[in-house]
């Protein structure tokens, strides 16, 4: 079984603050660092760490090398990649001392996917296997609507969270990944249980997960509820926390592991990334764990 990731690739812009900045302030960053990153290929990093086998789709500009080179090292297949005059998509971010962030995102690239090139890396899949969606790219109801009609499974975590993906065709999702933000955002509830509750109302073929930073996590699978505590680390920047998560509970539910494991194994991966500073960078290999 493969997987088919199609993401953003981003290049991240990453500043040291003593605290995030707030409006109308100008203020001095502690350091400066440019990591690769995006959702799409943190998660694919992340996939390709824990051992599964991940083909990444996306879109770069000619400045990507960064991006396709970190992916081919982590042992992620980028011949979907389709590569234009855009530039590529890139993140400010700001991480102040207590390791929280603030992030501003420019699509590029990532917002100019066409459709020929979404069934170009569609044609690579077989029906049975995964793609995983996040919500930095164009076209996401289309490739939604592709990915089922060859018999893929379809996972999806809807970061950053906007109105517009409550329209998209969410029942043909066969996992979510929210955190709780995104929970009350789908759902219009604020208490993780109830969002949970309500999803599996509107969704009850999918398997849910609900991530709660450092209060743990939460997923309703098959009928059952599964609830795992996060270890306790310190913290130096939380970027990469969930897109460790997602691809280490994916690589894991691809191996066909029971979801309790799934979701113990993405927990410790996730502890020591958010130990690490950048976004790629900090996804540990599965022998760390």
């Amino acid at each position: 079984m493969k997987l088919l990731n199609f993401g953003s690739l981003n290049i991240d812009l990453v500043y040291r603050m003593d605290h995030l900045v707030r409006p109308g302030e100008t203020q001095a960053a502690q350091s400066f660092a440019r990591f690769p990153g995006g959702k799409g290929l943190n998660q694919s990093v992340a996939l390709a760490r824990a051992g599964a086998t991940v083909l990444h789709a996306g879109k770069v500009g000619p400045d990507g090398a960064l991006l396709l080179d970190t992916l081919r090292d982590a042992g992620a297949d980028v011949s979907p990649v389709a590569v234009g005059p855009e530039p590529s998509g890139h993140a400010v971010i700001q991480v102040e001392r207590s390791g929280q962030n603030s992030i501003i995102i420019y699509p590029g690239a990532n917002g100019c996917i066409t459709r020929a090139e979404m069934d170009a890396a569609l044609a690579k899949m077989d029906a049975g296997d995964w793609i995983l969606l996040q919500n930095e790219i164009n076209g996401i109801p289309a490739i939604m609507e592709k990915a089922k009609a060859r018999g893929l499974k379809i996972a999806f975590n809807p970061a950053p969270m906007d109105q517009g993906v409550r329209a998209y065709p969410l029942e043909l999702v066969d996992l979510f990944v929210v955190n709780e933000t995104e929970a009350a955002a789908l759902t219009g509830l604020t208490e993780e249980a109830d969002a949970l509750a309500a999803m599996e109302r509107t969704y009850p073929n999918a398997i849910h997960v609900v991530t709660l930073g450092a209060r743990g996590s939460l997923c309703s699978a098959n009928g059952q509820r599964y609830t795992v505590e996060a270890k306790k680390v310190q913290a130096v920047d939380t970027t990469a926390a969930g897109d460790t998560y997602i691809g280490y509970f994916l690589a894991l539910l691809m191996e066909g592991a029971p979801v309790d494991v799934c979701m113990e194994t993405a927990t410790r991966a996730s502890a020591i990334a958010v130990s690490r500073m950048g976004a790629a960078p900090s996804i540990p290999l599965r022998s760390e764990l």
